[in-house]
């Protein structure tokens, strides 16, 4: 079985928690940038794809990350970005943008994402900022 969607926007990667101390008991926070790209990384995969790998699969994900052109860059570095010449060497971190996308997908697309055993994640300019993210199940060679 194979996945494959679509998130527009500028590639978000997984913000650090939040600790504060109330009374003695430490609280976590996720990030609310955190929380909101996560919704809509769920929202995406239910739209576009919607069906949930078994539980036992072995997933291999790859993603690649697209971020907006800088609008004061020359027409021909802007054509080197675009022809993969010149490549993000900005945050959010590939690693990141990767842990986002598979805890995301807990329960949605599988059960956890320990199944995944091989992922990608690369990171390209381009005129449409998005993130494209396949997710495929790996055969067993028993």
């Amino acid at each position: 079985m194979r996945a494959k969607f679509c998130i527009h926007g500028d590639p978000q990667g997984k913000g650090r928690p939040r600790f504060s101390t109330v009374c003695g008991h430490v609280h976590t926070r996720t990030p609310d940038e955190t929380v909101l790209y996560e919704n809509l990384v769920k929202t995406e995969y239910r739209q576009q794809v919607g069906v949930k790998f078994p539980d036992d699969a072995m997933l291999d994900v790859r993603i690649f990350a697209y971020y907006p052109i800088p609008k004061s860059v020359s027409k021909r570095k802007r054509q080197a970005m675009l022809d993969r010449k010149i490549r993000p060497t900005k945050k959010p971190d590939w690693d990141n943008v990767g842990k986002v996308i598979c805890d995301s997908l807990n329960g949605i697309a599988y059960r956890d994402d320990a199944q995944v055993v091989d992922s990608m994640v690369r990171k390209f300019y381009g005129e449409d900022p998005k993130v494209v993210v396949t997710i495929e199940e790996i055969e067993s060679r028993e």
